[in-house]
């Protein structure tokens, strides 16, 4: 028995070395070395470069007051469409104290000589019509109290204008109303009825009714970095992509580049705005966040190859070039004159035609033993 267990284990001793023997045997065997093939193909390159921005109206307009007061009405809400002049809120002035008191001082002053006047020009008509007065001292009485009845009205209007904001002459124009000076969509209404509002003056800007802006004419605004800015120039094409418009892409004309860069988070960059167009379809609002893609450099109709497939020594550039097949093929290395790149495919100016095939990467074989 335990002669048949000796002739066993070293029957296994020797299957595990024969085992490891052709293994090691298998493992140092060289591998064929196989390279992945293109073929050179006629095409356009594109340099491109995306921008990160929003969508926002070429002029938005905030609406401010004329008079201060507090709002006792609103008339329009955010998304309405206004034309120039349509009201949108009402506001309830509160007179201040002393140019109320100022106008009321002015009002009585102005009805003691209305008074007056009237006294003059009664006793002056009595003694014209005896014919005591001549005809030029009654005229000149008559335009005395017509005078004084003007700077009456006068006086009443200003009071009414300081009390309530308005007067019978110029309620039309009341600057109690607050009309929006564009024509456009009402984008934001800060205030809410009863919130005080002021009007703006050499101390503060005034308190905003509302922002109006033409949702027509909008532009993408965005910033570009200072090692592309130099390729920009006004009047290029660029595609707006917005996130919130799935599937929808508008055309835009860049318009402005900025002369001054502008640090953000330690990079140089430049603001650019380009004009949207509409086309498109949609509906655009005023914030949205947008990509804006632009071509920064092109060349067409050009013979192309993965970039992979190019070899860069010094300032020279080769490709390998296959001939022949089966066992007979082989690799040339040739010299070619690069052009243009889009970090994928490569133009060729010269050295290369189309329809040649070039070596790319090495394929790297898969482990049998894994």
């Amino acid at each position: 028995m335990r002669k048949y267990s000796k002739v066993i284990a070293g029957a296994v001793v020797a299957l595990v070395f024969v085992g490891t023997f052709v293994f090691l045997y298998r493992k140092s065997l060289p591998k064929p070395v196989t390279y992945t093939e293109f073929v050179a193909k006629v095409g356009d390159i594109r340099r491109t470069t995306v921008i990160t921005g929003k969508i926002e109206p070429r002029d938005e307009v905030s609406v401010k007051p004329q008079v201060s007061g507090i709002i006792s009405e609103i008339m329009k809400e955010p998304g309405d469409r206004v034309e120039a002049g349509e009201v949108i809120a009402k506001v309830k002035v509160i007179p201040d104290m002393s140019q109320l008191s100022s106008a009321q001082s002015r009002v009585r002053l102005a009805s003691i000589n209305l008074k007056q006047a009237e006294t003059d020009f009664g006793r002056e008509k009595a003694l014209h019509d005896k014919g005591v007065v001549s005809d030029e001292e009654y005229d000149k009485v008559r335009q005395t109290l017509s005078q004084v009845r003007e700077e009456m009205a006068a006086a009443e209007d200003a009071l009414q204008v300081v009390r309530d904001g308005i007067s019978r002459s110029n309620a039309s124009a009341s600057s109690t109303l607050i009309r929006s000076t564009i024509a456009g969509v009402v984008l934001d209404i800060p205030v809410k009825v009863g919130n005080s509002v002021i009007l703006s003056n050499t101390f503060n800007d005034g308190t905003t009714i509302a922002s109006v802006a033409d949702m027509g004419d909008l532009i993408f605004r965005g910033n570009i970095d200072e090692t592309e800015v130099g390729r920009l120039k006004t009047g290029m094409p660029m595609k707006i992509t917005v996130g919130a418009l799935q599937n929808l892409v508008f055309d835009a004309v860049l318009e402005y580049i900025s002369p001054k860069a502008v640090d953000n988070n330690g990079a140089n960059q430049f603001e650019i705005k380009a004009a949207v167009s509409l086309s498109g379809g949609g509906q655009m609002r005023s914030g949205y966040s947008a990509n804006a893609e632009i071509v920064l450099d092109e060349a067409r109709r050009v013979v192309t190859v993965p970039e992979s497939a190019v070899e860069f020594s010094g300032d020279s550039t080769f490709v390998y070039v296959v001939s022949g097949g089966g066992k007979e093929k082989k690799y040339g290395r040739r010299q070619v004159q690069t052009g243009l790149s889009d970090g994928v495919s490569i133009g060729i100016k010269s050295g290369l035609k189309e329809g040649e095939t070039v070596r790319g990467p090495q394929v790297v074989a898969a482990d049998d033993d894994k």
